[in-house]
């Protein structure tokens, strides 16, 4: 089986940088985070800038920041965006309103504690009262989301590897964070007991993305050894490692992964300029997009896909445009 993605359009407004994520929402809007420092709501119908029709006068996009943002989590609902920055500036936009609900230094060290752990990778618990970071000491920080007390420490889990942690993800019912590492690794957080459940170790190489399906029992990881690694995660990783799949045809590193919303797809992008759809059931890529440079975030749309249809996604990457695609003979 082959599939057809036919580029819809493209953001009206390129970033002055690359892209480095890019997150389609519950509310049919993309926000898009870039090495320019900004993060930018856009409508997905259009590809123009986005502001809530019955927003105030205040309503603001926050200013660019003087580093690049290297992190984006948008809560299930669509309507907060919690994103990062290069040197661990955590920060949460609403929106809905334009309000900066809370931002966090986690660079600078917590009185009580230890060295600082400038966060690197960030995500929102899906009940949004939690975030999770990780960054180079091998640890998962749950830390508070709200706005009072935004940036608290709850907890802090070490992996066991002091080895730099390149990407977090809580699953979608808020059970478990997936870690995965600078070494290859993918570490399951198990959220109730605060242990790591789980330690996969099928990679070879840094793993820069994992992406969960929308049940949680799946994880997909992408990584610099060209290869993506599909886990069950309720196989223990002391039998077969919990590797089910293995997805390979990028020629370069895979920079970013995500599951479709009815968890048939995988959609890879790469450092050799190419999106990939990958068919879970058939084990198989079904479909090759080229793009103009790497490809650092792509993101499905979350709603599931019209009877017939495949679906669509966005992708931003290293020319600074958040760009829309389309299943052949589906709208956006």
């Amino acid at each position: 089986m082959s599939l057809a993605f036919l580029h819809a359009h493209d953001c009206s407004e390129a970033h002055t940088d690359a892209v480095w994520g890019v997150s389609w929402t519950k509310n049919d809007n993309v926000v898009s985070i870039s090495a320019d420092g900004s993060i930018k709501q856009w409508a997905s119908s259009s590809g123009e800038p986005y502001r809530p029709p019955n927003s105030s006068t205040d309503y603001q996009v926050p200013s660019p920041h003087t580093l690049g943002l290297v992190s984006l989590s948008v809560s299930p609902d669509g309507r907060r965006a919690l994103y990062n920055s290069l040197e661990g500036l955590t920060s949460m936009w609403n929106l809905e309103t334009g309000k900066r609900e809370g931002t966090f230094e986690s660079f600078m060290r917590e009185e009580g504690a230890g060295n600082a752990e400038a966060a690197w990778s960030v995500s929102l618990s899906p009940s949004g009262s939690t975030y999770a970071s990780a960054g180079g000491h091998g640890n998962i920080t749950i830390r508070s989301a709200e706005p009072e007390n935004f940036g608290k420490k709850v907890s802090t889990v070490f992996s066991g590897r002091n080895k730099f942690g390149m990407c977090c993800s809580y699953s979608p019912d808020g059970k478990r964070v997936a870690l995965s590492s600078e070494i290859g690794h993918v570490f399951i957080l198990d959220v109730e007991s605060n242990t790591f459940a789980n330690t996969y170790t099928s990679h070879a190489m840094s793993v820069r993305s994992v992406a969960w399906s929308p049940d949680g029992n799946l994880l997909l990881s992408a990584s610099e050894d060209k290869r993506l690694i599909l886990y069950d995660v309720r196989v223990s990783s002391g039998n077969s490692g919990g590797a089910v799949a293995t997805f390979s045809g990028h020629s370069s590193w895979v920079l970013c992964a995500d599951i479709s919303p009815d968890s048939r797809f995988g959609l890879s992008g790469s450092a050799d300029k190419s999106i990939k759809v990958w068919d879970i059931a058939a084990r198989a890529a079904v479909s090759t997009v080229q793009d103009t440079g790497e490809v650092w975030s792509v993101s499905w749309r979350p709603r599931a896909p019209a009877v017939g249809s495949v679906g669509a996604f966005v992708s931003g990457g290293e020319d600074g445009v958040v760009k829309w695609w389309r299943g052949a003979g589906a709208g956006v």
